[in-house]
């Protein structure tokens, strides 16, 4: 059986400040941030793939600092390009007609000057089906049963990908099961997913850990 942890990077300076922190602002976790994942107990896993962003990195890094598995960074995790959002908050947009624009649509107009929603989606999407082979091959190599209804006897090969709120949401768009709304998936810093494989299809069973 495999077992796949999402989990949000921990706090940084602009998640406090209620800030639109993308692809452009590569700021590190702040001190809440290391606390954060500091007092919590993480499952050790076998592979870790994250983010190229310092605050996935230092996320990874930090709870499993005792690894024996390798972090492997992943560029097409990494967050959306928020374009002329980017590093703002609400206080800051307010007024914006473009930044009342997008919320007037529901959140589905591209970023102005940054990604649409559909070519972030789909980039961490097709991201993630990459990563899953590459778990699947590494634990069939180790003499795991990668099939759902596996031994249940047998200890799961679990892996880790530590990326971001909106990394994790447009994931589990696509392949969590039972299906919901994009939104619906958010999930708070350092928190994350537990995923287990939906037998004879390319679905995965989620419950949220934190």
């Amino acid at each position: 059986m495999i077992e796949i942890l999402l989990i949000r990077h921990s706090i940084t300076q602009g998640n406090t400040e209620g800030r639109y922190i993308g692809s452009r602002t590569d700021e590190p976790l702040c001190e809440a941030g290391i606390r954060l994942v500091l007092e919590r107990e993480y499952p050790k896993v076998s592979r870790i793939y994250t983010s190229p962003m310092k605050r996935c990195l230092e996320t990874a890094e930090l709870i499993w600092s005792d690894r024996e598995a390798p972090v492997i960074s992943v560029p097409e995790l990494r967050e959306c390009d928020f374009g002329a959002f980017e590093n703002k908050n609400y206080r800051e947009l307010s007024g914006d007609p473009d930044y009342q624009a997008w919320i007037d649509s529901g959140g589905t107009l591209p970023f102005p000057g940054g990604e649409s929603q559909e070519g972030f989606r789909a980039r961490c999407q097709a991201a993630f089906a990459r990563i899953v082979s590459k778990i699947r091959a590494a634990a069939l190599s180790a003499g795991i049963q990668t099939a759902a209804g596996a031994n249940a006897a047998e200890q799961p090969f679990r892996a880790a990908v530590v990326a971001h709120g909106g990394t994790i949401m447009a994931i589990l768009e696509k392949y969590g099961s039972p299906k919901r709304e994009y939104f619906d998936y958010q999930v708070k810093n350092g928190c994350g997913y537990v995923l287990t494989p939906v037998e004879g299809t390319e679905l995965w069973n989620y419950q949220y850990w934190q």
